[in-house]
C-alpha cells in the first residue's frame, strides 16, 4: 500500500459501492474481503484495492455464485495478479478464471433470456390495458 493512498471507512466503501453496512460485514465475515488495517478503536480501513473487490463481488452476486465459488474466482484472481507466482500455480489460477468468465457468460445468457420473457410478458399486460371494454349485455 502506498504511503499516501487513502483510507476509507466502511461506511464510504459501503456508500461507493452501493451495498449497505451489514453487506460489506457478511462479505467480511465470509472471508472475501479484509479491511487494510483497523484503527486503535477497531474501525475497519479499506483501500482502492479493496473498494475494487467489493464491487467485483457484487457483480458476482446477480449472476448467481455462490460465496464458495466467490471466494474460489478471487483466490484465482489474487494468485494471476501475484508477480510472485509459480508458474503452475499461476496457470491453474488462469485456467479457473477462464472457466469463471464462461459461467459467468452463460449466466448473462441466462438473464437474457429471463428479461426476453419478462418483457413479453408485460407486453401481454399491456396490450390486456388498452382492449375495448366487453360490452355489457342487458
Amino acid at each position: 500500500m502506498a504511503a499516501t493512498e487513502r483510507m476509507l471507512q466502511i461506511g464510504e466503501v459501503a456508500e461507493r459501492v452501493g451495498l449497505s453496512l451489514r453487506t460489506v460485514r457478511y462479505y467480511e465475515e465470509m472471508g472475501l474481503l479484509v479491511p487494510a488495517q483497523r484503527t486503535e478503536g477497531g474501525f475497519r480501513l479499506y483501500t482502492e484495492d479493496e473498494v475494487e473487490r467489493l464491487d467485483l463481488i457484487k457483480q458476482m452476486k446477480p449472476l448467481g455464485f455462490t460465496v464458495q465459488e466467490m471466494r474460489e474466482l478471487l483466490d484465482a484472481r489474487d494468485l494471476v495478479r501475484d508477480a510472485g507466482a509459480e508458474p503452475a500455480a499461476y496457470g491453474a489460477a488462469r485456467e479457473r478464471l477462464k472457466a469463471f468468465a464462461s459461467a459467468a457468460a452463460k449466466s448473462c445468457d441466462d438473464l437474457r433470456a429471463q428479461l426476453e420473457r419478462a418483457e413479453e410478458f408485460s407486453r401481454k399486460l399491456r396490450a390486456e390495458t388498452r382492449r375495448a371494454p366487453a360490452s355489457s349485455k342487458g
